[in-house]
């Protein structure tokens, strides 16, 4: 992790960082990609996965009393990983949790904490102030393709309540 940083530091210096940041979230998740599959659910341990993925954003505690950790991976990513580890210090489930299956469980009236413990630490937060809502928005990808990457943003109340949801194509293409 710390040469992606390192990479991030000089490259961005010399190409600029609208440049540098989709060169990242491209080294990131081959790196995602080459640490699930050293990881097996039912045999892989909390420590394997600490040594694979490192330091959660967030430990949640899920209905089960399982506990969940959140791997994040924006605003440049466009996944976001929650991985369960079992009583028994087993992982039982992995998953990347950006994706129009999960988004679909989002509803009305839900709180942020539980829109929070469902997609991981938004790409942004922002509130806008005449309408007295909050926009948070996640980056992921709804196709194989560069062209097929959107933004999802959960609209909340002043209470961090959802109001709506909405998917759109993610601006930064149109800029390019």
């Amino acid at each position: 992790m710390t040469s992606i940083f390192n990479f991030v530091r000089v490259h961005s210096r010399k190409f600029g960082l609208a440049l540098v940041l989709p060169m990242v979230a491209l080294l990131l998740s081959a790196c995602d990609q080459e640490r699930i599959s050293e990881l097996e659910e039912g045999f892989s341990t909390e420590a394997d996965v600490r040594a694979k993925f490192g330091e959660p954003e967030a430990v949640w505690q899920d209905a089960a009393g399982n506990r969940v950790f959140e791997y994040n991976r924006q605003p440049a990513g466009t996944q976001n990983y929650m991985i369960t580890i079992g009583a028994d210090g087993k992982m039982a489930a992995l998953r990347q949790v950006l994706n129009p299956q999960t988004f679909a469980k989002i509803t009305p009236g839900m709180l942020m904490e539980e829109v929070r413990k469902m997609l991981g630490k938004p790409m942004k937060a922002t509130f806008f102030d005449l309408k007295g809502v909050w926009h948070y928005d996640w980056r992921y990808m709804d196709g194989p393709n560069e062209a097929d990457k959107k933004i999802f943003t959960v609209v909340l109340d002043r209470e961090l309540r959802v109001r709506s949801t909405a998917s759109v194509s993610d601006p930064a293409l149109e800029r390019r």
